[in-house]
């Protein structure tokens, strides 16, 4: 276990839920992660869902907006990345050959953030932390600890990011399968599978992974809370033991069991 007083640029330091059933999806999570939650007025009728672990937090969620569901986007996760100058950093966007879907705005004290999209269409949100820095613990249960995009065009997607965040995009020499590392400093973070392993006519999107000690017995529950399966748990080489599961509103994430390190 980790706790985290700052995120360095580059990494993943928040992750959100845009659905549809903010209750249910309290509920779900709750159940499956332990996650307590703690609710702020957004507004008439609207919170905002804090999920913490250990009285820290982990991420949160929010109902979608009708303005969301008019332009027919579906029930998410949202992945934020640190940034030392959320307006700089959207500037570069269009320059390396992205959109910027969000000018870069004020979210009250606590920071300042944009939404962007890359050029094969996976779409990040830049987070310049003031009085909050983001998730606060790591390396339990429940906790964020990868992300996947799934793109038709890794290479692409790879120079956008290598440009925008500096990030290292390498193989693994021992690996054949062509699946991409994503590196930002020292830390592997997240990856880039096979463009053949994205779903014909599916955009890109990212994939987040939950943390779990036991994949199996975090699925059993998962399918016990109405969970539906995309990948039933499966064990990577040298890996982990990992699943691919959407939940009740069809929120689609991944939980994945490392393997002990000798």
């Amino acid at each position: 276990m980790t706790h985290i007083g700052k995120h360095s640029p580059g990494s993943f330091c928040w992750i959100e839920l845009a659905t549809t059933d903010q209750n249910a999806a309290k509920s779900f999570y709750g159940g499956l992660f332990g996650w307590g939650v703690d609710d702020s007025p957004m507004g008439p009728g609207e919170f905002y869902s804090m999920f913490k672990l250990e009285g820290r937090e982990v991420g949160a969620a929010y109902t979608m907006r009708n303005e969301e569901k008019a332009q027919g986007v579906p029930p998410h996760w949202n992945l934020y990345i640190a940034v030392e100058d959320a307006d700089a950093s959207a500037a570069a966007v269009a320059q390396l050959g992205g959109k910027v879907l969000a000018p870069a705005f004020d979210v009250f004290d606590l920071g300042r953030m944009a939404v962007i999209q890359d050029p094969t269409g996976g779409v990040l949100c830049l987070w310049q932390a003031k009085s909050h820095r983001g998730a606060g613990i790591e390396g339990v249960d429940g906790t964020l600890c990868w992300a996947d995009l799934n793109t038709s065009d890794p290479v692409n997607a790879g120079k956008f990011y290598s440009g925008l965040f500096g990030w290292k995009i390498v193989e693994d020499q021992n690996d054949p399968s062509g699946y991409l590392h994503i590196v930002n400093g020292e830390d592997f973070i997240g990856g880039i599978p096979p463009a053949k392993h994205l779903a014909a006519g599916a955009p890109a999107q990212w994939l987040p992974y939950f943390q779990v000690s036991n994949c199996d017995t975090a699925a059993a529950k998962a399918k016990q809370l109405g969970a539906n399966f995309y990948v039933e748990p499966m064990t990577v080489e040298n890996v982990g033991r990992m699943a691919v599961l959407a939940d009740p509103h069809r929120v689609v994430f991944s939980i994945f069991q490392p393997l002990p390190r000798e």
